[in-house]
């Protein structure tokens, strides 16, 4: 069974307006005895050897205001297993061709830049801090310094979002090199700065879909292969963290508002720093993984979720009723079916949420 472990590093510049993730805006790095924080951890949940994880994510926040020897000392204290991958969370201005090097020989060998526009006014709109020159500057500075597994993010259904605007960053990325892109688009969440006082010139619903089922062909058109709802790839560099989540394996998630499953038991850490570094916040357990969670997550990947694989893990098998619905499904475009595997289109995708609530 593969073991994910996602180290939550929670400070940043700033916060973009379309962030309601847990973060410490306003910072220039990350204090050591954070670090020590989670080595703490680590060695808590791994008391007498070390994790030795299939996949360490370093997320966010803005994981590259760590240190390249803050990022080492983690890395060798979890011990992944031999040809880990081992990813960091980027943001274009807080990188250097030397700060990547030091990433790489840390043993970083996977980088994600969140890139979302190549035009600088919508980077402006979102409270990005970086430009579209620092963007491209940062996928030349992890190429020369080693990185061949590149990742770029991309936001669909911005403000006053054209073809265009996709096309612009689409170009930017896969010319910085990217092997991998997530495309997502923008959500509104209610406690962001957005959600308080949301921007002019949304798309509609409809306009959204559109740019989404854009986004998915002109990216498949490119090489980049859907993998996931949000996510596509080269062959071969499909993101293997997340895929993890996905298929309900173990995860570990260590620092605050950090999420582990381990073993089908869910728990997380309270959204409290000072806690955290104090080590007076306990884990909370959060319910248990089982049918629904694995049903739910396998329909966003493309491959689709086995039957065979649903009745031999849960015992779960569809009922007349479902079999009927999902037949609908497929005649409306939104599904395929051999009567083994249910697969979501990318129209089917769009309206997932309301497949799901359907079959469940």
């Amino acid at each position: 069974m593969s073991l994910g472990l996602y180290l939550h590093i929670p400070y940043c510049f700033s916060k973009c307006r379309y962030c309601d993730f847990y973060s410490h805006p306003g910072e220039r790095g990350v204090p050591e005895a954070y670090v020590d924080a989670l080595l703490r951890e680590l060695s808590r949940f791994a008391p007498e050897r070390p994790l030795q994880p299939d996949t360490l994510y370093f997320g966010g926040g803005t994981p590259s205001l760590l240190r390249p020897e803050q990022a080492k000392r983690l890395i060798d204290a979890a011990r992944p297993m031999p040809g880990a991958e081992i990813t960091l969370e980027a943001n274009p201005e807080t990188v250097t061709e030397e700060s990547l090097a030091g990433f790489r020989e840390a043993g970083v060998n996977r980088i994600s830049f969140g890139v979302q526009s190549a035009r600088d006014t919508q980077l402006r709109t979102l409270g990005r801090p970086h430009t579209a020159k620092q963007a491209r500057a940062a996928f030349a500075a992890a190429r020369h310094a080693g990185f061949t597994n590149i990742s770029g993010d991309i936001m669909l259904a911005l403000p006053r979002y054209t073809e265009a605007e996709f096309d612009e960053t689409l170009e930017l990325i896969e010319g910085g090199g990217a092997t991998h892109i997530s495309a997502y688009l923008l959500k509104i969440e209610p406690d962001s700065a957005f959600g308080k006082h949301p921007p002019e010139g949304l798309p509609t619903g409809d306009e959204a879909a559109d740019f989404y089922l854009y986004a998915v062909e002109q990216l498949e058109h490119h090489g980049y292969k859907q993998y996931e709802i949000s996510n596509f790839a080269k062959p071969g560099y499909e993101g293997r963290h997340n895929l993890i989540y996905w298929d309900c394996g173990d995860y570990l998630g260590l620092g605050p508002a950090a999420h582990s499953c381990m073993g089908g038991r869910r728990f997380y850490y309270p959204p409290d720093t000072a806690a955290f570094l104090n080590d007076t916040a306990s884990p909370v357990m959060d319910g248990s993984c089982g049918a629904e969670d694995y049903l739910i997550l396998q329909l966003r990947l493309r491959k689709g979720l086995s039957l065979d694989a649903y009745k031999k893990l849960y015992g779960k098998e569809f009922s007349t009723a479902q079999l009927a619905f999902v037949q609908n499904c497929v005649r409306a475009g939104y599904a395929s079916f051999d009567g083994r595997t249910l697969a979501l289109t990318p129209a089917g995708l769009i309206v997932q949420n309301s497949i799901l609530a359907q079959l469940l």
